[in-house]
């Protein structure tokens, strides 16, 4: 077979996307096609909150109801994914499944993961300072700096407005 595997995206009922994989995975190993379908993934995130100056980090998935499989396009293997139980359908039109192009494959960052981090505060809000040297302080946010996970604050000390810049979990909402 010279055909190279291509990425597709399977439709499923919401909530049936990590037993989809599974499925798939399982009827994979038991056939021996892993040539034919070598990966088989649920498009996830990893989500960094900051709640009560306490910092949780959870997976979201990135696109619910969705699976993505790399796949050789052949009858048999339309046939066991599309018959997989939790399986609505591939995305296409009519019955015909289309591979997502590179440049679609390059935007989902289906080989690399993304950080997310969420705060429950925003530009102008008044926070508390909860650690490091200006533990107590009070002050206002300015900015928030998500990649970097920092917040820029003007803390009053000694009667006037001093600029910090602060790692995300030191900081809470007033």
């Amino acid at each position: 077979m010279a055909e190279q595997a291509k990425w597709y995206v399977v439709h499923t009922y919401s909530g049936y996307e990590n037993k989809v994989t599974e499925y798939i995975k399982k009827v994979v190993e038991n056939r021996g096609i892993q040539d034919l379908i070598p990966e088989v993934m649920v498009p996830t995130e990893l989500v960094t909150e900051v709640k009560d100056n306490k910092t949780t980090e959870a997976e979201r998935k990135l696109f619910p109801s969705y699976v993505l499989v790399k796949m050789v396009m052949t009858d048999d293997t339309w046939y066991i994914v599309r018959n997989t139980r939790g399986v609505t359908g591939f995305v296409g039109p009519g019955s015909k499944p289309v591979p997502l192009t590179d440049k679609e494959v390059a935007a989902l960052g289906v080989e690399t993961h993304r950080v997310e981090v969420s705060v429950n505060f925003e530009e102008g809000d008044e926070i508390t300072v909860t650690g490091g040297s200006f533990e107590g302080f009070s002050g206002t946010v300015k900015s928030i700096n998500l990649e970097a996970q920092t917040v820029d604050v003007t803390v009053s000390m000694f009667g006037r407005e001093t600029p910090v810049t602060l790692p995300i979990h030191q900081v809470s909402k007033a």
